[in-house]
């Protein structure tokens, strides 16, 4: 988390003390952008969901675990990424 967060503090840290359950539910709810009931959330709610989704994550997992980590391509593949070829048009000789 960031110090440029919108939200209060209190807010995250109330987050960060939720449990797993509770938060699987908000991440579910997000993902399908419906409560369990299936009323649709509102673009608010979803943004809190995601924000008390995040504020878990980054205290209770190890960054290759939190929601949207993208690997670098050394970690992905466990060797450096390979140099790109030239493109070689059909037409030419």
């Amino acid at each position: 988390m960031t110090d440029a967060s919108p939200f209060p503090g209190d807010f995250v840290q109330t987050a960060q003390t939720l449990d797993r359950g509770t938060i699987e539910a908000l991440r579910e709810a997000v993902a399908l952008g419906r409560w369990p009931n299936g009323t649709r959330l509102t673009a608010d709610q979803r943004g809190l969901c995601l924000e008390a989704v995040l504020a878990w994550e980054h205290r209770h997992l190890p960054p290759e675990e939190h929601t949207g980590y993208v690997p670098s391509p050394k970690d992905a593949c466990g060797s450096e990424p390979e140099t790109p070829a030239a493109l070689r048009w059909m037409d030419e000789a």
